[in-house]
């Protein structure tokens, strides 16, 4: 079935386009593994600013119109042949900013109105006929295209509808007068279509409304079900646990792979790991301000985004704490301003021993990847994760809260665990000041050990982690929601 199976995927990112997190990479990973299975698989997304250009050449293969908005679709492909279609609406997605803030890093204060509609226009595509393609299933990944699975819910020759979850905290939720100016049907407004407590959820929509639910990891597919995590759609999500199953997220083993990686100084493998490490290290040496004196010592990153889920005001709170230990530290992030503004400042008071790189910056994230030999990841929640993925395959040893995907990919080092080759970083326990501090005294004892050193980088860089395993089991999922070829019942 997968030779003819036409999946077409729509999310509000996908690297290298546009991407401000582990949304974007999969995006672009998941369609292209399932293009390598033999599907015929396209991808469609906003045309931000600069983003036909990065596409490079394209043709217009349709014009809509929605909510008077007039939506120009523009098909391209990416390097390894992937079909992108560009929802082009200069006045919803022309604007300097990443896709949901302003360059003042302001959310944009009409972004119901802008997924909304970029939501009922791919539904409107689906429906008059998708140039020419037409999709067996439709996978639409978070809130942004979330309302779609609602629009195409009640066309009768819908295709079968998929949407993960990626995020849980990031909903969508907004008010009636958003509902009203989205010209959303009024049967909608209901707790078993979108309303939620007074207000509406796109997420809602895509839970209630679509065939299957899938999140990025098993994890994170029980925790969303308890009231911890789930956000306040925790009973709804219980209900529906039938239809809701977590299929961990897998990197592009293609694009993060440290023997080929075209943006480090020195490319390594497992059997050239330590020296390689140094030479990168050494080559960012000058440009980030590291101290070649302390260049013995372990090199510890965080990189991701200044929220609260990812727990960076968690390494200002034990700030004096970190200053004591053997380590030096590099933060690579940008978000909340507050919070970089005090990353800023502890690094100038911190005599070279702390680094703050305040940007989304991809080509520096692939060289910190390679130069680090601890990556700390203190999430409160984290329904994948992606960088203890990348820090894997690059033998940089995680330093992870066991939480979501965090508790399933990285197996804390215990003597069992590196008896039975298990063992590949420290997972903890509390989102806490504590949990941060031990993980770091862990890691670095742990490091300092040669044999576990090279054992625990050995068992990450062996670690599959790519999309292979994951895609086979979407292709699954989409295989068993489709009717028999003799047009029989979903499986």
């Amino acid at each position: 079935m997968s030779e003819s199976l036409r999946i077409l995927h729509a999310a509000a990112e996908c690297f290298p386009l546009a991407k401000t997190g582990g949304l974007g990479d999969v995006a672009r990973a998941l369609p292209s593994a399932l293009m390598k299975m033999g599907c015929d698989v396209r991808v469609a997304m906003p045309a931000y600013r600069g983003v036909q250009a990065a596409l490079g050449a394209t043709e217009t293969v349709a014009q809509l119109r929605v909510n008077a908005v007039d939506f120009t679709v523009r098909c391209g492909a990416l390097a390894d042949g992937l079909p992108v279609y560009l929802f082009d609406a200069p006045a919803l997605f022309d604007r300097p900013g990443t896709p949901y803030a302003d360059a003042q890093q302001q959310p944009f204060a009409d972004s119901a109105f802008r997924f909304g509609t970029f939501s009922a226009a791919l539904a409107l595509f689906v429906q008059q006929g998708a140039a020419g393609f037409t999709p067996d299933i439709v996978h639409l990944h978070d809130w942004q295209t979330a309302l779609a699975a609602a629009w195409l819910a009640e066309w009768p020759q819908r295709p079968r509808l998929v949407f993960t979850i990626h995020n849980l905290a990031y909903q969508g939720q907004f008010g009636r007068e958003a509902f009203d100016a989205l010209q959303l049907p009024a049967h909608w407004w209901k707790p078993a279509a979108l309303e939620f407590w007074g207000g509406f959820s796109c997420m809602k929509g895509g839970i209630n409304f679509a065939d299957a639910i899938t999140t990025v990891s098993p994890g994170y597919a029980r925790e969303i079900r308890t009231p911890a995590y789930g956000c306040g759609l925790d009973g709804l999500l219980e209900t529906q646990a039938g239809k809701l199953r977590g299929i961990l997220n897998g990197i592009d083993d293609a694009v993060w792979d440290p023997a080929r990686d075209p943006h480090l100084a020195h490319c390594y493998d497992l059997r050239t790991v330590e020296a390689g490490k140094r030479a990168n290290r050494l080559a960012l040496a000058q440009s980030l301000g590291f101290s070649p004196a302390d260049s013995a010592l372990p090199l510890v990153v965080f990189i991701g985004r200044l929220a609260d889920q990812k727990g960076a005001d968690l390494l200002l709170a034990a700030r004096e704490a970190i200053q004591q230990m053997p380590l030096q530290l590099v933060v690579l992030a940008s978000g909340d301003p507050a919070l970089e503004a005090s990353l800023r400042g502890w690094a100038l008071q911190s005599h070279g021993k702390v680094v703050a790189c305040i940007a989304h910056d991809e080509v520096l994230a692939h060289q910190l990847t390679a130069a680090a030999d601890l990556l700390l990841m203190p999430s409160r929640f984290e329904p994948c994760g992606l960088n203890q993925l990348y820090a894997l395959r690059y033998g940089t040893i995680p330093l992870v809260r066991r939480t979501g995907g965090l508790a399933d990919t990285v197996i804390d080092t215990t003597p069992q665990t590196l008896a039975d080759g298990r063992a590949n970083g420290v997972s903890f326990e509390n989102a806490d000041v504590g949990g941060v501090c031990w993980a770091l005294q862990r890691g670095i004892e742990l490091f300092g050990n040669p044999g576990t050193r090279a054992a625990l980088r050995r068992n990450g860089m062996a670690r599959d982690s790519g999309w292979g395993a994951s895609a086979r089991e979407y292709l699954a999922l989409y295989q068993q929601l489709l009717p028999t070829r003799t047009g029989g019942p979903p499986l």
